[in-house]
């Protein structure tokens, strides 16, 4: 079965979830970038949040960009998600290293180093709304967690995982979001956070053969779990040759036209997916030739 996301709600909608199996597509990620192990644990952490925060967006068209800068080797991570499953990411540096942690697993804190993580949502405005904050850890999971708390006050905890194989390709992501509302009883988060803490890791439980269903039902099973919702998620780019087109197109005539009379070809390159678009002499003429001169 493919990669896919769960919402449910807990304890008479006192708590949402979202739960989500992201192998496929943090597994796409990694054939289109050729990333380091490391590189892929952090971009695939990434990239799990931000398909599990885009289904929370209420507009079919909204967009949120999750962007993290550090001072690690990778520099930064960009990933994009909609409301509708679709999510795609690339790493500054996609072969950056990093020796294992302490604990002999991947050191994606270490990778990313000290920070500041960026959340962005287009929801039709004329300016996106945007929010800066620092760096907790650099794993992800933790700076997420403190992202809501911080920017949404919303008491949040997120869990994301991703498990590589010996040979670099990814056995198994995936993670989930449990958020509390502001009329939670006390009692349901004591006995929420309780449960959070007896928890295996976000791996361990899919290794183990769980769904993303099971996995919300050992957390809140006890809290009368209603999963409310599913969707298919994927790694999808929506770049194209078209579209890559109008970036030339805004170029204007004078910029086009120096790079027809050099007689070369122009190679565009698109970040997220690492395609490559190739535009010929001619078509350079024409795309200038297109263009209405200004009145």
């Amino acid at each position: 079965m493919g990669d896919y996301l769960v919402r449910a709600t807990a304890a008479d909608a006192q708590i949402r979830a979202f739960a989500v199996t992201s192998r496929q597509l943090v597994e796409e990620a990694r054939k289109a970038h050729n990333t380091s192990p490391v590189v892929t644990a952090a971009l695939g952490r990434l990239m799990t949040g931000a398909v599990m925060m885009g289904s929370m967006l209420k507009g079919d068209q909204d967009m949120l960009t999750l962007q993290i800068h550090g001072a690690g080797p990778v520099h930064g991570l960009t990933v994009t998600a909609d409301a509708k499953g679709n999510v795609k990411g690339y790493a500054d540096n996609p072969q950056a290293m990093m020796p294992p942690n302490h604990l002999g697993k991947l050191d994606v804190g270490g990778v990313i180093g000290p920070g500041v993580l960026t959340v962005m949502k287009d929801m039709g405005l004329k300016e996106p709304y945007a929010s800066n904050i620092e760096l907790k850890t650099g794993e992800i999971g933790d700076d997420l967690t403190y992202y809501f708390a911080a920017s949404e006050q919303v008491p949040s905890s997120v869990a994301l995982g991703v498990l590589m194989e010996k040979d670099n390709r990814v056995r198994q992501a995936g993670g989930f979001i449990i958020q509390l509302m502001p009329f939670t009883a006390d009692d349901v988060i004591d006995r929420l956070e309780q449960k959070l803490s007896a928890m295996k890791s976000v791996t361990a439980m899919l290794e183990e053969g769980n769904t993303p269903e099971q996995i919300l039902e050992m957390v809140l099973g006890d809290l009368g779990l209603e999963i409310t919702d599913t969707m298919p998620v994927q790694f999808a780019c929506n770049c194209s040759k078209e579209r890559v087109e109008k970036v030339l197109v805004s170029l204007g005539k004078t910029d086009l036209q120096e790079m027809t009379a050099e007689n070369k070809e122009v190679e565009l390159h698109c970040h997220f997916c690492n395609k490559n678009y190739i535009f010929t002499v001619e078509e350079l003429r024409r795309i200038k030739d297109g263009i209405k001169d200004k009145t």
